[in-house]
């Protein structure tokens, strides 16, 4: 138990480097992303986006489908999760500083605006809470949670959710409010709670 916590502290740590790194490399906030346009993740992004590579929400569904398995990918289908990209208005759909929490690993290998297959990623997906799944995908792999945190699997905990449900979002994102809604981890986490299949 001792070992994730060290693990998962450490994660937490790179991920927010990362985090840091990438918000103060060559993009900027407000920059509008051309069609097709590579944004690249600084280095220093956290262990497991830098090892591994993201799939995309529709190969989680393979296993994570129907009522044997919880219903995890239709649930998430019915979240503002997985509609996060296309309830971004048309501008916004090329802005950085919305692509960075509407869609899946914008930087780091997941969405690019344009590219063939970026709709895998538009969204926050299974992979945006779960991290790059190249590597724990593998059912083998997911019955064994320890060799799936080894293959860069994140349990996610509020510190990864308040990277986007922050009070510091842009009052555009909140259509001109004050304020972001208060964000409770506890009641979102229930909100969007799945089993684990067997």
């Amino acid at each position: 138990m001792k070992g994730f916590r060290i693990l998962g502290s450490v994660v937490l740590f790179l991920a927010i480097l990362g985090l840091f790194l990438w918000t103060s490399s060559g993009v900027k906030a407000g920059d509008e992303i051309k069609a097709g346009e590579e944004v690249k993740a600084a280095e220093g992004v956290k262990a497991a986006e830098a090892a591994f590579t993201y799939i995309g929400s529709e190969k989680c569904k393979m296993c994570h489908k129907g009522e044997t398995k919880g219903a995890i990918f239709e649930k998430w289908l019915e979240t503002p999760h997985a509609k996060a990209f296309e309830n971004l208005p048309a501008a916004s759909q090329k802005d950085e500083k919305c692509l960075v929490c509407h869609t899946t690993a914008f930087g780091a290998g997941g969405y690019v605006v344009g590219a063939e297959g970026a709709e895998a990623f538009a969204g926050v997906g299974c992979e945006a809470c779960h991290g790059p799944g190249s590597e724990y995908k593998s059912m083998k792999i997911m019955k064994d949670r320890a060799l799936a945190l080894k293959a860069g699997m994140i349990v996610p905990t509020a510190k990864e959710c308040a990277a986007c449900h922050t009070a510091e979002i842009p009052k555009a994102c909140w259509g001109g409010a004050e304020a972001a809604p208060k964000f409770d981890f506890a009641v979102a986490s229930k909100a969007i709670a799945h089993s684990i299949p067997k």
